[in-house]
């Protein structure tokens, strides 16, 4: 959700900055810009485009500088409009000042809460708003704070800001300086190489991924931190104002990671990633030990009684999962919250909690809220599961077991769910060893099975052509039930989300037993019944529920293990798995639902990897 790229060098810095926005685009964005400082103050290029049309337009205006800065943007205040896309400027105070060349240049990540209150009050000073968005404040506001010092009237402007930011901006009369901070929102900052024909420049973005090939000594900015990149030298502020010392750190953020290769859409390479994904997450684990954790899993496993789950979206789906492990392998009572909710509402704090939170980023503003509420709780037992080392929620929690998809483009996620599953598996089995409720033989068991998933994905991967045929008959629906009981209900949850996010299918998971609550009275033939059919102790049970879609008129497609004796027919489309997986069986049976989605989307013509409406790292609530 929204891309930040800022630089300062000795080269015309356009390209870097607009080769920033495109490593960034699967963040998700409706416009994009660049502006650059000249000697007549900043020039700037905008659009509601992608970045490719961006580029055309830097090159057809001669739009180049040694210092710049450059966004995609995510629409939150004022709709996707060339005047509500960043870089915004402020040409100054008064009736004539648009006249007047630009002097403050600003890009902005996150919401300005107390926006309006500023808006106001600047509007009285003579500022005036040619955007609807909270970012436009923000730079009036540096704009009436400066005497001389950007980096001053960004710091006094932070005092006056409450909300979540990430920012870059430059000032007409300082050259070769750009000043970040950022609360609530990543920020990074970049040291350039000398080796690479920069220079002494020096870098900001959002993500490490957009300074891929230009830099990979990185500087991860901290809550509240202001910093200020000049030609070979930076230094750092944090949130007292007080100059700081922040790591630097080697990072690398291969760009040939998002190379889309043979296939057609990122999500379909990232599908076909997963059985690697697997691989790769379970590398190195040997045994079940507590260490797979981190340093002091011992120690806090053993101080805890009870879980808690915090998540967002997809996240949130892996975390169901993991709650019926948990509670029927461990033994350990597991609760799972969405993020944003649960930091609102009164809860019953438990210092003997383990606090999971489970992000893909690990910079989800909901979930990070949610992690600091509950630490403040006094519940300081904190694991997350993540896909990025260096994030902020790897940062802020005690242990941490980093999942090994690699980057991931596509929007709707896939390789990150099956791997925060294999994650959240590894910690059951540890929980259930510490609480005495797993055996030697079980944990071989368990083991074993976890070193075969990626070649049983293979041979689910596999069961694609017949997943296509499905596509094509609900690429002519309009709405879509999933069923699944127990274990399975969260996939049929991931399941219909999945469709619903890239196919726009208006799409509904439903535990079946409580298809004859409601649910049933939406059944007709125009209405396909998507169900998870693995052979386990519900089996009958959800038989049974399958015959009351039939009798109804209701058109069932099944996702069967070999020996659940469930037969195509009228009505009854049946895919059978290649083998029944117990435990791990989720992991298995979401596949053939993410190739649905991708395969029904593909045949609609939407957007597959860029959703409409929809970002891939939700940095604001």
């Amino acid at each position: 959700m929204c891309g930040i790229v800022g630089a300062v060098s000795q080269r015309n810095i356009v390209p870097v900055l607009v080769q920033g926005l495109q490593r960034l685009e699967y963040r998700g964005y409706d416009s994009c810009g660049v502006a650059v400082h000249t000697t007549g103050g900043p020039q700037r290029a905008r659009s509601t485009a992608r970045v490719a049309e961006l580029m055309e337009q830097v090159q057809r205006d001669g739009v180049q500088g040694y210092t710049g800065i450059a966004h995609t943007r995510w629409a939150t205040h004022g709709a996707p409009a060339v005047h509500n896309a960043h870089p915004h400027f402020s040409h100054g105070a008064g009736a004539d000042a648009a006249a007047k060349p630009a002097r403050v240049a600003l890009v902005h990540n996150g919401i300005i809460e107390n926006y309006e209150e500023l808006r106001a009050a600047l509007q009285k000073r003579g500022y005036v708003f040619v955007s609807q968005t909270d970012t436009e404040v923000i730079t009036h506001l540096i704009d009436s704070l400066y005497e001389g010092d950007l980096f001053e009237a960004v710091k006094a402007a932070t005092r006056q800001m409450q909300g979540a930011y990430a920012i870059a901006v430059f000032h007409k009369d300082e050259p070769h300086r750009v000043v970040g901070a950022r609360a609530g929102s990543p920020l990074i900052l970049g040291v350039g190489k000398k080796d690479n024909g920069d220079g002494d420049a020096n870098y900001l973005a959002s993500d490490a991924m957009a300074l891929a090939g230009v830099t990979d000594q990185i500087v991860y900015l901290e809550e509240g931190d202001v910093v200020d990149i000049q030609l070979g030298k930076h230094w750092i502020v944090g949130k007292d104002h007080k100059p700081a010392q922040r790591p630097v750190r080697t990072v690398q953020a291969h760009s040939g990671a998002a190379e889309l290769g043979p296939y057609r859409h990122y999500m379909q390479k990232e599908i076909f990633e997963q059985p690697r994904a697997i691989a790769d997450t379970l590398e190195g684990v040997e045994g079940i030990v507590p260490e797979l954790f981190g340093d002091g899993a011992y120690k806090v496993f053993k101080e805890i009684d009870k879980v808690l789950i915090l998540a967002c979206g997809t996240s949130y789906y892996s975390g169901c999962a993991a709650k019926y492990w948990l509670e029927s392998i461990a033994k350990i009572p597991t609760q799972v919250e969405v993020a944003s909710e649960y930091r609102y509402r009164d809860s019953v704090p438990d210092p003997r909690t383990l606090v999971v939170t489970i992000s893909q980023s690990g910079e989800t503003a909901d979930t990070l809220a949610a992690l600091r509420h509950a630490q403040s709780l006094g519940m300081t037992q904190t694991l997350t599961i993540c896909n990025v080392a260096t994030s902020a929620m790897v940062r802020e929690c005690k242990l941490s077991y980093v999942t090994r998809a690699g980057v991931e483009i596509g929007v709707a996620s896939t390789k990150a769910f099956t791997t925060q599953l294999a994650a959240l598996f590894l910690l059951t089995l540890v929980l259930a060893q510490m609480r005495g409720n797993l055996s030697e033989g079980e944990e071989a068991q368990h083991l074993k099975a976890m070193r075969h998933l990626p070649v049983a994905l293979q041979a689910v991967l596999a069961l694609e052509p017949q997943v296509m045929s499905w596509a094509e008959d609900f690429a002519r629906m309009q709405n879509a039930l999933f069923l699944g009981r127990g274990l399975h209900y969260p996939i049929a949850l991931e399941g219909a989300l999945k469709l619903k996010e890239i196919s726009y299918i208006h799409a509904e998971a439903y535990p079946a037993g409580e298809l004859k609550h409601g649910p049933l009275a939406l059944v007709t033939s125009d209405m396909p019944v998507v169900t998870v059919a693995p052979h386990d102790a519900l089996l009958e049970k959800l038989k049974s529920n399958m015959q009351e879609v039939r009798a109804r008129g209701g058109v069932l497609y099944v996702l069967a293990d070999a020996d659940t004796r469930i037969e195509s027919g009228e009505g009854l489309h049946v895919i059978r798995m290649p083998e029944h997986y117990g435990a791990l069986s989720p992991l298995l049976h979401v596949v053939p639902l993410q190739l649905l989605a991708y395969h029904t989307a593909l045949a609609r013509g939407t957007d597959v990897d860029k959703p409409r409406n929809l970002a891939k790292s939700v940095t604001v609530e």
